[in-house]
């Protein structure tokens, strides 16, 4: 397919301003951006004339199994969240995970994203079934989409610092029965998803590895995770230091922070991808910038859980890679990345309140 966008306004130069143009696209490739440019023929021409034309927004961070709890969270935070994810999102069958994710595709669609990085979770567990209707829903909105079945192999309640010493003794025996997914089967849960679904959909559909949150991963599931991204050529995302709660429980649990946890068992790397990233230390944001890693700056969802402020003017001074996100929306409110481009650039100034060169 040829397409010409006629007229539009663009924004491009250093510094950047706007100015008119036309932009001649040839199959996947921008082939030609200039002025008057000369249609070929049968080519499809939009006039834009009253429009400005941007490339295609990227969301860094975001969950299809959301969109249908969108703005339950209150004044929640993670903990508060994650506690109430079955009462949100529980026990769905694999029609309402397709409606959940195509709601969200397409509002990211209408609001300028063509991309995402979508961690998929499921409660009780992912099935293959319901996994397939995601990435249904996805190719039939069209996005490009980097899917990954987000699993864990430890209880999310064990992961709490002193909550089972805080519980009456009958909701104690209960967290202390809770067994987890074995370690095997969330790790060839996810082989398979790679081996099915990886470059399909004419090369818009892309499988990663997600332990959902380090502190709900054991050694040996990390090991596994760090294994198989090696062998496909994949990446690997995660929840990496939300709230204070992680970073102390790793503390508690290790003896290290939640980075260093990750670099003992290879996960770091080009292709790992951090979300949230707030309850870093120094040492933690060389760490990741020595791997040339990454991470997925999600403000909305930080602000509305009250995770904190991640240190971005750090990161970025480090040469830390970092994307913007929105997160899900029943945290988000919304999967408009205009909104949340907003808010890291205001947030930002909060950190740095008589150091304007520092904001966003």
């Amino acid at each position: 397919m040829t397409l010409l966008i006629r007229g539009g306004q663009i924004l491009d130069g250093t510094p950047a301003a706007l100015t008119r143009a036309d932009v001649l696209i040839e199959g996947d490739r921008i082939a030609a951006v200039g002025a008057s440019l000369t249609a070929p023929a049968g080519a499809r021409e939009i006039d834009a004339r009253r429009h400005l034309v941007l490339p295609g927004l990227g969301n860094a961070h975001t969950h299809a199994a959301s969109h249908l709890a969108r703005g339950r969270a209150g004044n929640w935070t993670l903990e508060d969240l994650l506690t109430h994810a079955p009462a949100n999102y529980g026990f769905r069958t694999p029609e309402d995970e397709y409606l959940s994710a195509a709601i969200g595709a397409i509002e990211m669609l209408k609001t300028g994203c063509t991309s995402a990085y979508d961690l998929y979770m499921a409660v009780p567990a992912i099935t293959d079934e319901a996994f397939e209707a995601v990435v249904r829903a996805y190719q039939d909105v069209g996005i490009r989409v980097v899917l990954a079945p987000a699993v864990a192999d430890v209880v999310f309640f064990q992961t709490v610092p002193g909550l089972l010493e805080l519980l009456p003794a009958d909701l104690r025996r209960t967290v202390e029965d809770m067994q987890p997914a074995p370690t095997k089967g969330l790790l060839d849960l996810t082989e398979r998803a790679i081996r099915r679904w990886h470059g399909g959909a004419d090369g818009r559909m892309r499988i990663a590895v997600a332990p959902t949150i380090p502190n709900q991963a054991t050694d040996e599931f990390l090991d596994g995770c760090a294994a198989l991204a090696r062998e496909y050529g994949v990446g690997i995302h995660t929840h990496l230091a939300e709230s204070k709660v992680q970073a102390v429980e790793s503390r508690r649990r290790w003896g290290k922070s939640i980075v260093a946890r990750l670099a003992d068992h290879g996960v770091l790397g080009p292709g790992f991808v951090g979300a949230h990233s707030i309850w870093l230390t120094d040492d933690d944001l060389r760490m990741l910038a020595d791997a040339g890693a990454a991470v997925a700056h999600n403000p909305g969802s930080n602000l509305r859980l009250g995770a904190g402020i991640a240190p971005v003017r750090e990161m970025l001074d480090l040469g830390v890679a970092v994307g913007l996100g929105t997160d899900g929306s029943v945290c988000a409110d919304n999967q408009n990345l205009f909104e949340a481009l907003r808010i890291a650039s205001v947030i930002s100034t909060v950190r740095f309140p008589h150091a304007t060169e520092r904001w966003l």
